[in-house]
């Protein structure tokens, strides 16, 4: 396919982790965005961390994209919050006008500034959101309305700087739009047919895991701890 602009980059954000909300938690979502080129590795942006290197961060969640049109849908949802004022409300890397969940594809690989990325997953969202929000179920309400996000592993390193355009070179995988792949995780978890199928696709390890586990298993893993965390 021929190389087409999907949006401009308009800010790279990196986080420190500190402690966070609850005993013993830490935390780098409280990203801001950074003026001129940062560098991106295998492991994300340089300077960049994650408060739980277990569920955070690695190849496969090297950098989280959040679309900044995605705010005002909140917004309207929940009512005006201090968060919405910038972008990084939702711990993103990179913030956008332009690209949603709906126009990209599992293994979409993308030019990021000089690096080269790849679509690797959906972000299941956590509890942390809903602490940074002060709303209770505010995890659970990202999951629900498939607007969370995704992330990039990086295949080829480079830099990235906001004025950057975001080009999509392949798409090996038309048919597995995002949106397809969040029904399946939380809607029709036990539709065989489309388990079947997205086992034919180059899945990170956990969402094998999971789709395997549930045509073994016939059940819906819980997400109890994921999205309510800690007590």
């Amino acid at each position: 396919m021929s190389p087409r602009v999907l949006a401009r980059i308009e800010a790279v954000l990196t986080g420190r982790a500190v402690d966070y909300t609850r005993p013993g938690s830490r935390s780098a979502i409280a990203k801001v965005a950074v003026a001129g080129a940062v560098e991106v590795g295998v492991e994300g942006l340089a300077g960049d961390e994650q408060g739980d290197r277990r569920v955070h961060g690695g190849p496969d969640k090297a950098i989280h994209h959040y679309p900044r049109e995605h705010y005002a849908t909140w917004a309207e949802e929940i009512g005006a919050h201090p968060l919405f004022a910038m972008p990084g409300a939702f711990g993103e890397n990179l913030s956008t006008t332009g690209v949603s969940e709906a126009d990209l594809c599992l293994g979409d690989r993308l030019r990021l500034g000089t690096a080269l990325v790849e679509v690797s997953q959906g972000r299941q969202p956590c509890w942390k959101l809903s602490d940074r929000f002060g709303i209770a179920d505010m995890a659970r309400r990202v999951q629900d309305s498939g607007r969370s996000g995704w992330y990039y592993r990086v295949l080829a390193p480079g830099a990235v700087q906001a004025g950057d355009t975001l080009e999509l070179l392949e798409r090996p995988h038309p048919h597995w739009p995002l949106p397809r792949l969040a029904e399946l995780l939380y809607r029709r978890t036990l539709d065989r047919g489309e388990l079947a199928a997205a086992l034919e696709l180059p899945l990170v390890p956990s969402w094998r895991a999971v789709f395997e586990r549930r045509l073994e298993q016939g059940g819906t893993e819980s997400w109890a701890s994921r999205l309510g965390g800690p007590l």
